[in-house]
């Protein structure tokens, strides 16, 4: 699978399960347009349809990156900037379809990475920076707030005070503090950034793919649910991921001291 739609590139490496959508306005720093959020989707459907019509899980992972040599993606574009496109409100948001999406999404941040652009790469589920790279949320220059829940996003993952401190300051940080705020997982030295990301999205789809979706869901339920809910949430979880063959391979691996191949069923 290779295709093009009209903003965004979009691959699929069979081999390791792995799809890379790529944000294909380098022009514009990548910023959000309606095209763009479209595409985003778009994109995430087909990669999701490799799966259909086959035994076990095709897909294992998504990476989300910015073309060019400048930015993720620096915003919403302000050419085409409303109030609809600043929060994106609609049924089918990229930022929802990126946050529910089955498989883990791993934004793959080089460069300016602002506004929705941070949101976007707040919405998936591991966020990859190079060291040059800078962030933050320029709205309150605008007279707005991050509409997508950015201030939501970076309070639960650093605390209220940097929040309000990046929303309401307006001013970039840099990968290095992004990094050590939690708000990014890691930071990677910029003639080493992609060798890095490789191995580490190849690492996570060689991992049992029903289990890292119990485990997506598991993450994002702590989020919303008391302890109580999530650990019965957790046990029920668990209790289906006995039943599948990835289990029984697991184990046989283990006893065998081997490599296991897990597929997804």
């Amino acid at each position: 699978m290779d295709e093009s739609l009209e903003t965004v590139l979009v691959e699929f490496d069979d081999d390791r399960g792995v799809g890379t959508l790529t944000m294909n306005r380098p022009d514009a720093l990548n910023a959000l347009n309606g095209q763009l959020r479209d595409d985003i989707v778009a994109g995430l459907e087909a990669l999701e349809e490799e799966t259909e019509d086959r035994e076990g899980v095709a897909l294992r992972a998504v990476v989300l990156e910015g073309a060019g040599e400048k930015a993720f993606c620096a915003g919403a574009d302000i050419g085409g900037f409303s109030d609809e496109s600043a929060g994106d409100s609609s049924a089918r948001s990229h930022y929802d379809v990126i946050r529910n999406f089955p498989a883990p999404v791993i934004a793959k941040i080089d460069g300016y990475c602002l506004g929705g652009g941070l949101e976007t790469a707040l919405a998936c589920d591991f966020r990859l920076a190079s060291e040059g790279s800078t962030f933050g949320f320029p709205e309150v220059n605008l007279g707005i707030l991050p509409g997508a829940g950015g201030v939501q996003y970076v309070s639960k993952l650093a605390g209220p005070a940097v929040a309000k401190e990046l929303a309401m300051t307006g001013e970039h940080i840099s990968a290095e503090r992004a990094g050590e705020e939690g708000i990014v997982n890691h930071v990677y030295a910029d003639d080493e950034f992609d060798d890095e990301v490789d191995a580490f999205v190849t690492d996570l789809a060689g991992q049992a793919p029903l289990a890292i979706q119990a485990i997506k869901k598991s993450a994002d339920m702590a989020v919303h649910s008391g302890l109580e809910e999530g650990l019965a949430y957790d046990r029920t979880l668990f209790e289906g991921l006995l039943q599948t063959e990835d289990h029984a391979e697991g184990a046989a691996a283990f006893a065998e001291d081997r490599e296991p191949e897990f597929e997804g069923k």
